[in-house]
């Protein structure tokens, strides 16, 4: 399978493996299973690990752990913009430029998570470049997010592996700053963001 061919895959595939552990997503899991077949190992054996994993275990379990790791630690945030402009007037104008490209790329919009919420992106960038270069533009925060679920032991780093290994290899400017924010954190400055929404797409929480 072609690289273009083989991206939009691996891309819905991260996209589930990311989200909430519902009876949707979870039903789901026989279908992506099969479809890892497909991929590179760099990117399929990873996803492979998650997949086994929500396929062997309790539901409620399941659930349970995803919302105390991604609800309740800042550091393992899903929203990318949040490690480089944290709660801040400049991540109001990042959000921004963010819901524009799904516009642009004839997606709706529904209410829930913001449009820096890495599913979404990772369900964008199935069907649009734009999605692809978002991911490009925030590789900072998933360095910073693969170093937190490292750091918890989670079994959703090999998610974030996967992702990163579909993604040019960063660059030194990209290290020398995620290395700075993990050391300091994302930039504090509390404002109202009002919610944007969530690509209208299966497997969605809430």
């Amino acid at each position: 399978m072609s690289r273009s061919a083989w991206r939009p895959v691996a891309a819905r595939a991260a996209s589930l493996l990311l989200r909430y552990p519902d009876h949707e997503v979870l039903s789901a899991l026989p279908t992506l299973v099969a479809a890892l077949d497909e991929l590179p190992a760099p990117v399929a054996e990873p996803l492979r690990v998650v997949a086994e994993h929500r396929r062997a275990g309790d539901p409620a379990a399941l659930a349970a752990t995803y919302v105390e790791l991604f609800d309740f630690r800042r550091r393992c945030c899903l929203h990318l913009t949040y490690y480089t402009a944290g709660d801040t007037r400049k991540r109001g104008e990042a959000l921004v430029l963010f819901a524009e490209a799904y516009k642009q790329a004839g997606l709706r919009l529904v209410g829930g998570e913001l449009p820096d919420y890495l599913p979404a992106v990772l369900d964008l960038a199935a069907l649009d470049d734009d999605g692809w270069r978002l991911l490009r533009e925030n590789r900072i925060g998933l360095d910073l997010l693969a170093k937190a679920l490292h750091t918890e032991k989670s079994v959703y780093r090999y998610a974030i592996e996967a992702v990163r290994a579909m993604l040019p290899a960063p660059q030194p400017g990209d290290i020398a700053a995620a290395v700075r924010l993990a050391q300091t954190g994302p930039p504090v400055e509390q404002v109202g963001l009002e919610p944007f929404g969530l690509v209208d797409t299966t497997g969605g929480r809430r």
